[in-house]
């Protein structure tokens, strides 16, 4: 099981980019307690979906948007509800949180 990072790590309304020991590049984002976690791939042209480092949410942080064609995905389920990608989503990246604090990656990831 892959340790990513901590809880402290990642602040409410925020998203951290992290690599996987397989190559995968994920972000990871916090709301109301809770941590979801995505490729870091927009799946409307396959590029990564941040303009600066660890710049995932739009100005109001109510959702994940690609900066390049400004898409906006759920941030609870990575649906995409406006732009080019409309009715696709973000592939998530299962991650379980441990009593440690520590965010994993999960067993069947």
């Amino acid at each position: 099981m892959q340790k990513i990072c901590m809880t402290e790590d990642i602040p409410e309304r925020e998203a951290r980019a992290f690599d996987l020991d397989n190559g995968d590049k994920i972000f990871i984002t916090q709301r109301d307690g809770s941590f979801f976690a995505y490729q870091n791939l927009c799946p409307h042209l396959q590029v990564e979906l941040e303009f600066l480092e660890n710049q995932f949410l739009d100005r109001e942080q109510e959702y994940i948007e690609c900066s390049t064609h400004g898409a906006l995905f759920l941030v609870e389920s990575g649906e995409c509800v406006s732009g080019p990608c409309q009715g696709q989503a973000l592939e998530k990246v299962v991650i379980s949180v441990h009593s440690d604090g520590g965010i994993y990656l999960a067993l069947d990831a």
